[in-house]
C-alpha cells in the first residue's frame, strides 16, 4: 500500500533489547488528504530509521504493509513502513485543468473550472 502526505509529527524512538540482539522503532504522523485531513500513524525499523532520516514538515511518499497481531484476546495493528520517498507528497492530479479539485477532493467538472463565469453548465 501507499500513501502521500506530509510528516506532522514525530513520536519518541523506541528501542531496547530482543533474542535477536538491540532493536529500534521510530514512529511517524503523517497527515494526509486534502478536503478533509486524516492523520496515519506508521513506524520505521531498525537501520530504516536511520535510512529515511524523516523530518517534521517533510513532503513523503511512504510504501508500508499493515499487519494485526493477537494478545491476549486483543488485536493490535502496526503499519510498518518498508519504503519513503521524499518530495512525493501532495501531488497535483494529472486529468484536471491547473490541477483544480472540487471540495471533495476529487477533480472539479470542467464547466467549474471554466474562465468565463456567464456560461451555464445546463
Amino acid at each position: 500500500m501507499e500513501l502521500s502526505g506530509k510528516i506532522v509529527k514525530i513520536l519518541q524512538l523506541q528501542s531496547g533489547q530482543g533474542k535477536n540482539g538491540v532493536w529500534k522503532k521510530q514512529d511517524y504522523v503523517m497527515e494526509y488528504g486534502d478536503a478533509y485531513p486524516k492523520l496515519v500513524c506508521f513506524n520505521l525499523w531498525g537501520d530504516k530509521v536511520d535510512q529515511f532520516a524523516l523530518s517534521e514538515g517533510d513532503a513523503v511518499t511512504v510504501s508500508f504493509d499493515v499487519e494485526s497481531r493477537e494478545y491476549n484476546g486483543k488485536y493490535y495493528t502496526d503499519v510498518k513502513a518498508w519504503k519513503v520517498e521524499k518530495g512525493e507528497g501532495h501531488s497535483q492530479p494529472e486529468n484536471t485543468p491547473a490541477g483544480k479539485k472540487s471540495d471533495f477532493g476529487v477533480p472539479a467538472p470542467d464547466f467549474l473550472n471554466s474562465d468565463d463565469k456567464d456560461d451555464l453548465p445546463f
